[in-house]
């Protein structure tokens, strides 16, 4: 591999394309390693992430196979170059790591190691990493460092990259635990509402049709019919409850998949007529199927909840480059205007800002009398 510095940027370049391809923290973490060995031509490769207790949280390393990394045992701890490198956070650049005053040994079945390059990855003032190389696969001269002031240059680009595209990550995980603890924060509302109720309504006709049981069987008859309407509602809620609960499998199933089997789940708990059409719709980026997953939802949530609808029909389209969404349902419908100056949004402000957020478009048609129709454009990408 040549290190002049036209190709040294180029593969740079390469690698700052395939970390930002990543937005989980473990995928982000494993593509620094791998692109830092490619760049610099290692046969080992390391990234540590410090713990709050002077050692390492995660630790990611390239060029050892899953067996040779079990058979090494935990992970590196207090001690030798590598802890040390957490507390000064600078570039060290060793001919052999086995003769520096801090090398503390490895298990047996470590491999052999001996020029060694490590760098900080910094945010601020911050160290949220350090990359470690070893083994640089070319010829060196006796007690020399095969790696070289331009390899520990280049290491510099990708390591400040690098800590750009894992603080991203981190970001991104944070805002989808947030997502998530605002989505289970709604249905525990939800929950109280709507199940909470009818179970305590519950409860008290079933005290009524205890006192009414000998006194007067037939109208006890027809409490007993209320207490198991009471039940069926109660047992519907939470269905749909435990359905919204679980993480859309998008990865995996993509948008069209997922949406269709929450409709058939909601068409099986709730009274109205549920139904769900899709022709020819190719996979969106991520960001917009979850964006159109969760307006679906909300705007299914609110026909299914508000509406007195007996039909809901939802369909998803091809719309140039992007996609349509469309939520119909026949039920009393309402004056935007007015629901607006209530303060009653039914989640409005929610799917247009989700909408909005990925370059999406939502609008609402509905006038008393006349049903509802939510429509939300993406464009794709």
């Amino acid at each position: 591999m040549s290190h002049r510095p036209s190709s040294g940027l180029a593969a740079v370049s390469t690698a700052l394309l395939a970390m930002s391809r990543h937005l989980e923290v473990r995928d982000v973490l494993k593509t620094i390693v791998a692109s830092a060995r490619e760049l610099l031509d290692a046969e080992y490769a390391a990234l540590g992430v410090p713990d709050d207790h002077g050692g390492f949280a995660q630790f990611v390393v390239d060029g050892v196979s899953d067996e040779q990394w079990k058979a090494i045992g935990p992970l590196p701890r207090q001690h030798g170059v590598l802890a040390a490198m957490l507390h000064d956070a600078r570039p060290e650049r060793l001919a052999d790591v086995r003769k520096d005053p801090r090398f503390g040994g490895w298990p047996a079945a470590h491999p052999e190691m001996s020029d060694f390059l490590g760098l900080p990855i910094r945010d601020g003032d911050e160290t949220i990493g350090t990359l470690f190389l070893a083994n640089k696969r070319c010829p060196k001269s006796a007690g020399g460092c095969g790696f070289t002031e331009e390899d520990e240059e280049l290491l510099g680009i990708l390591a400040q990259h690098a800590a750009i595209a894992l603080t991203n990550a981190r970001l991104y995980e944070r805002s989808r635990e947030l997502t998530i603890a605002e989505e289970r924060s709604r249905l525990a509302h939800e929950l109280h509402d709507a199940v909470s109720q009818k179970l305590f309504s519950l409860r008290l006709t079933a005290q009524a049709v205890s006192s009414l049981i000998d006194r007067d069987p037939a109208r006890a008859k027809g409490e007993l019919q209320q207490v198991a309407d009471l039940a069926a509602e109660a047992a519907d809620e939470l269905r749909a409850a435990v359905v919204e609960l679980r993480p859309a499998a998008l990865d995996e199933d993509g948008l069209v998949h997922t949406l269709r089997t929450h409709i058939q789940v909601l068409d099986r708990a709730h009274a109205p007529r549920v139904t769900f059409d899709s022709c020819g719709v190719r996979a969106l980026p991520a960001a917009q199927e979850e964006a159109m997953l969760r307006v679906a939802q909300e705007a299914l949530h609110n026909a299914l909840r508000h509406s007195g609808a007996d039909r809901v029909d939802v369909t998803i389209a091809p719309r140039g480059q992007g996609a349509v969404l469309s939520v119909t349902d026949n039920g009393k419908g309402f004056e935007p205007r007015t629901v607006r100056r209530a303060g009653r949004h039914l989640g409005l402000v929610s799917m247009r800002d989700r909408s909005s957020g990925v370059g999406g478009r939502l609008t609402v048609q509905s006038a008393p009398g006349q049903g509802t129709t939510i429509e939300m454009e993406v464009p794709g990408g």
